[in-house]
């Protein structure tokens, strides 16, 4: 007897038909937003979901709230705090810019290579930008990932930080 063996896609995709909830809940899903909510390279944690979603051939875009001055940005075109980063930008090397040097390694890998930046600004001008990106993507879902723990916070911490920056009360 021959047995064919599963390419890793088909391995996914047959494993994906007990797919877990998080899956599920985004099977009506068409374009999705994956953007990175901390800042640094927290979009960085969302690349697993970026090339398992667009393995099930929905559209996804990559986001991210950036700790980067931006000065390298053209003006913004879609709202005031939402900039296109893309390879063709001016970066020196070395350069602290998590959004430009992704959207180079997109490039290198062949897929598409503009990433979203948001500017470093307050709530409700961040809420029109996302808006505006929404918009401007056609995005039916949004998903933020966080790279660190301080999105799991209750908001009565005493400073912010992850476990490899602050230690435990307990532990000083």
């Amino acid at each position: 007897m021959v047995t064919q063996r599963r390419t890793g896609l088909e391995e996914w995709r047959h494993a994906q038909r007990g797919a877990a909830p998080f899956f599920k809940a985004l099977a009506s899903s068409r374009r999705i937003l994956i953007a990175g909510m901390g800042g640094g390279f927290d979009v960085f944690c969302g690349l697993p979901l970026y090339f398992a979603l667009k393995a099930e051939g929905k559209a996804v875009f990559l986001a991210n709230y950036s700790f980067t001055s931006l000065p390298y940005v053209p003006r913004p075109r879609l709202a005031q705090a939402v900039f296109e980063v893309t390879p063709d930008l001016l970066v020196t090397p070395g350069e602290y810019f998590p959004e430009y040097w992704l959207s180079r390694w997109l490039r290198t890998q062949g897929e598409p290579d503009t990433v979203y930046a948001f500017r470093k600004v307050g709530a409700a001008p961040l809420n029109t930008a996302y808006k505006a990106l929404v918009r401007h993507l056609q995005v039916d879902t949004v998903l933020l990932v966080d790279g660190g723990t301080d999105s799991l916070m209750r908001g009565d911490e005493v400073d912010l930080g992850t476990p490899m920056k602050t230690p435990p009360a307990w532990s000083r």
